[in-house]
């Protein structure tokens, strides 16, 4: 349907920005004289500004609908990724990365949004498919960025023409989505869903509510579920961040210790300890795009359960590898078994009872970012203290912990 096609190009846009700043990553580190340690300070603005971007997203949502933060929060990303090849010192370039985490944050929010209310409003799963189109996005332009590099492609033309393609792939999505729901349909019971995702009419869902704030529509009447305190919201939102820090923490885990993981246990080339990153994130892409028949057919908690079976096993199958095929495999049911876990997450947090759908998907969205930024850390602390395979054993506590909060997927709109 031409509404789904058009939230899968908000995601592929908001894929394809900052993975085409990453390869030039080696360049800018060369050019600007950076140590590793001031690298690794710089690269972390870019989480420091998904965190300070905290309720942002929510209330510029209310204020302008999902579909204007979406496209906005594009054009940003695509200026602060074409800054960045303009800095002149560390500072320039930390500043521009914590911009563009803060952006970046705001737009995830706000397509996910937009994904659930014309998943609800399809009648079936979708979200899986759109966080994959985030994945083939952030694939192919990493790659076409790899390529540009090699070839001596200027950095700054480069990154300012991806930009623009992110902000046109965005435009042509609004437009798919414009005429799926009539103008003034009355919104469904969730009390904000015509104001967070815009997609019936913008304009008018502006003056809904004078508060401007997702909770405090969400909790107008005073009874029930929408009288329900902060606290009763934090402690509902808890598990489902969660699971959603578990799925991130395989992506992080993968893109920082996987190849070193192959060079270490499995005797592969360093040339080629790439594959071992590739595999994860193909075969998530995979598990993703198959995810929304799953999740349709069994329910999110119960295809999270076996997300959390695959992940421990393929933990226990990584820390055990003594050659390439059981280590590579491993890697693949570590990306297969994390797919469904931060789509079905925030997808549950669009239905949290007591909140507003931009509310819950901001407040999931921001504790899995705070809860994932230790992951890399956490294992590089266990392997300085106890060796390699003893870190990438939190794998095996990922696969538990989801397997423990997996049914708490399954939040029921009311």
């Amino acid at each position: 349907m031409k509404a789904a096609a058009g939230v899968g190009l908000y995601f592929t846009g908001n894929g394809v920005v900052f993975a085409a700043l990453l390869p030039w990553y080696p360049l800018l580190v060369d050019r600007l004289s950076l140590s590793s340690w001031q690298f690794g300070l710089v690269v972390a603005c870019f989480a420091v500004g998904s965190l300070l971007s905290s309720a942002l997203p929510a209330a510029l949502i209310a204020r302008f609908g999902a579909h204007r933060v979406v496209i906005g929060g594009t054009v940003m990303l695509g200026v602060a990724a074409s800054a960045t090849a303009w800095s002149v010192n560390g500072v320039m370039m930390a500043v521009c990365l914590l911009l563009l985490g803060c952006c970046d944050a705001i737009v995830d929010v706000a397509q996910n949004v937009v994904g659930i209310s014309v998943q609800e409003r399809a009648g079936r799963t979708i979200l899986s498919s759109m966080h994959a189109l985030w994945s083939l996005g952030g694939l192919l332009s990493g790659a076409a960025a790899t390529a540009a590099a090699s070839a001596g492609a200027d950095m700054r033309v480069w990154l300012a023409l991806i930009g623009i393609a992110a902000v046109l792939i965005t435009i042509v999505g609004r437009r798919l989505i414009s005429g799926y729901a009539s103008p003034r349909r009355v919104a469904d019971s969730d009390a904000d869903s015509a104001v967070d995702s815009g997609i019936e009419n913008e304009s008018d869902s502006r003056g809904d509510d004078p508060s401007g704030s997702p909770a405090a529509r969400g909790n107008r009447g005073g009874d029930g579920a929408a009288g329900r305190s902060k606290r009763a919201i934090l402690l509902a939102a808890l598990p489902l961040a969660i699971v959603a820090i578990c799925g991130a923490a395989v992506e992080d885990i993968a893109s920082n210790w996987a190849g070193l993981a192959a060079v270490e246990f499995a005797n592969v080339p360093a040339a080629s300890a790439g594959i071992a990153f590739s595999i994860v994130i193909g075969s998530q892409c995979l598990g993703r795009f198959s995810g929304d028949v799953l999740v349709t057919r069994f329910g999110a908690g119960r295809i999270a359960r076996l997300g959390g079976g695959l992940i421990g096993l393929g933990g226990i199958g990584v820390i055990a590898a003594q050659e390439p095929v059981l280590l590579l495999v491993s890697m693949g049911a570590l990306g297969f078994g994390s797919a469904t876990l931060v789509p079905g997450a925030l997808g549950a947090a669009g239905r949290l009872p007591g909140v507003g759908r931009a509310g819950g998907v901001t407040l999931v969205n921001w504790l899995m970012r705070v809860g994932y930024l230790g992951t890399s850390p956490l294992v590089g602390v266990v392997a300085t203290g106890a060796g390699l395979r003893w870190g990438l054993g939190i794998l095996v506590l990922v696969g538990i912990l989801t397997m423990v909060f997996a049914n708490r997927l399954n939040v029921r709109r009311t």
